[in-house]
């Protein structure tokens, strides 16, 4: 162990310290609505918050789970119990029952706060049995939940505003964040009080974001590219975090934008189309933002091209992860190009393994991309066997696939296990996808591959139409534009046309989804998408 890793630290005062160390109690650190919270006033009530965990028998290391909506009590609580030496772990707030049954099963946590709407969520999560919570905090309720839950109202009266952080190694866990996987058992990632730190050198050094920069992200707390970006990292370096309880709908964003006046906003390519559609992007408002920074899936060339010419400002694309908190590949404000997931960040280190797992020093070769940095996790909470398979040597193998040419810019080919044997060859779905977004009238198109009755693998398309398009002309058109750019094993047969693409929370392709799709006659397809 390192001796910066051995000495004591607190992660909690690493994100609110700075601020008050230059002076800035009295700043906003948090913006909600028509109401406000000064740097001070947001460290008294994480105070009271840790003085009142202690009371309810949270100590050092045990889980807190958060169910809440985007408040000042989630950020409050999510930082108090990281003072007190706990673990934060904020939850999706649309989980299903199940998940949230395995979340709480697979913490052992200690306590949990839950927003008064989703109680009854946890009731169908333990109708079939499992551990409650010891300690259940209900927030927003308008009159005392039952016994043993408590209001947050009466969990928090009578508490002091003053408390002592623990003394943490910078190696002792500090937050989880649960993966947000399209299939299969969710993961928590387990970071560390030390993985916080390398918030200011992305936002200050790289985004240029000074203290007193307002911050705004439309994903919501529970997603890490907004936990980590726009609070933690906006915290540790003084800014104003605009936080929003609503779900992300164009609208509300657009709204949020109009009266907060963000200099920094955080989103992924599903919503900036969307402000896009709906006309948004236009407002005044959105012009006088500073930095738009995107993640969660590649931006596409085309979407970024109409994004700048709406609005002026270019979209800086990123690859970061769940594992490593922040963007490990992305665009800057002063170099960046459309298409490009970016560069490599300062203090990230990357490598590109072929088939035979030998490094790929030639550009223009794909192979999967491993990272190492200073913000990485400390593997998954009791998945042993999925930690060993992912992180070697310090290194996380991110199971994306990844070029990069000779001026050192990074193109991202999409998940390894989405690439598709066609015709004997390998191809990218997102290639085909890009093609297609650049004619008129598509909006959202997705490539699955789907195995005919004989085992080999067709292409299959789902396309999001504009409000005149859609319909036998406009599949023949696409068919013979993907024709005219790409080979013609790389054209699907099967185009249909969908009201949305079904996607994760976080905004990712649930491409398993529309392979489910694909297999089902083409009437089933249209049902579907009419009841989407």
């Amino acid at each position: 162990m390192t001796a910066a890793a051995a000495a004591p630290m607190n992660a909690c005062d690493a994100l609110l310290g700075p601020a008050i160390a230059m002076g800035r109690g009295s700043s906003p650190a948090l913006i909600y609505g028509d109401a406000s919270l000064s740097y001070a006033e947001l460290g008294s009530m994480v105070n009271r918050f840790g003085n009142a965990l202690t009371a309810h028998g949270v100590v050092r290391g045990e889980r807190v789970l958060f169910l809440l909506k985007d408040t000042p009590e989630l950020v409050a609580g999510f930082l108090a119990t990281i003072k007190i030496g706990g673990v934060a772990v904020a939850l999706n707030t649309r989980s299903a029952a199940k998940d949230l049954r395995f979340a709480i099963a697979d913490s052992a946590c200690r306590a949990m706060f839950i927003d008064a709407e989703f109680v009854r969520l946890l009731d169908e999560a333990m109708a079939e049995g499992g551990r409650h919570p010891p300690v259940l905090v209900v927030c927003g309720a308008e009159a005392d939940p039952s016994p043993p839950a408590v209001s947050f109202r009466t969990f928090l009266d009578g508490q002091s505003d003053r408390l002592m952080s623990a003394a943490m190694s910078a190696d002792d866990m500090a937050f989880w964040i649960y993966t947000s996987g399209t299939t299969g058992i969710p993961k928590a990632a387990v970071h560390c009080h030390r993985d916080v730190l390398p918030g200011n050198l992305y936002l200050g050094e790289i985004l240029g974001v000074r203290p007193g920069d307002r911050l705004f992200s439309s994903s919501k707390l529970f997603f890490s590219f907004a936990l980590t970006h726009c609070l933690l990292g906006g915290l540790r370096v003084g800014a104003t975090v605009i936080i929003d309880n609503r779900w992300p709908a164009a609208d509300a964003i657009a709204e949020t934008v109009r009266c907060h006046r963000p200099d920094v906003m955080f989103s992924v390519p599903t919503i900036y189309r969307n402000l896009l559609r709906d006309g948004y992007a236009t407002d005044e408002a959105f012009r006088s933002v500073r930095c738009f920074v995107s993640a969660g899936e590649r931006l596409p060339a085309a979407l970024f091209e109409h994004w700048r010419q709406a609005t002026g400002k270019p979209i800086l694309d990123g690859i970061g992860a769940t594992e490593t908190l922040f963007l490990f590949i992305a665009n800057t404000p002063q170099a960046y190009r459309a298409g490009a997931t970016g560069r490599p960040q300062p203090r990230v280190e990357l490598r590109l393994l072929d088939e035979r797992g030998e490094c790929i020093t030639e550009p223009g070769q794909s192979g999967t991309l491993w990272v190492r940095m200073p913000s990485l996790c400390n593997g998954y909470w009791r998945q042993a066997a999925k930690t060993a398979a992912s992180f070697i040597g310090g290194w996380y193998c991110t199971g994306d696939v990844f070029s990069f040419d000779s001026e050192g810019w990074w193109y991202h080919h999409g998940r390894a296990d989405e690439l598709l044997k066609i015709s004997g060859q390998w191809v990218s779905p997102m290639q085909i996808e890009d093609c297609v977004l650049t004619m008129p009238g598509v909006l959202e198109a997705a490539v699955v591959g789907v195995e005919n009755t004989d085992g080999l693998v067709r292409l299959a398309m789902f396309v999001v139409p504009g409000a005149r398009a859609g319909g036998p002309e406009l599949a023949v058109r696409i068919q013979e534009h993907i024709k005219s750019q790409l080979s013609i094993y790389k054209c699907p047969r099967d185009i249909r046309f969908v009201a949305q693409i079904p996607r994760t929370a976080t905004g990712k392709i649930q491409r398993f989804r529309l392979r489910e799709l694909a297999a089902a006659p083409r009437s089933e397809t249209e049902r579907t998408s009419r009841a989407g």
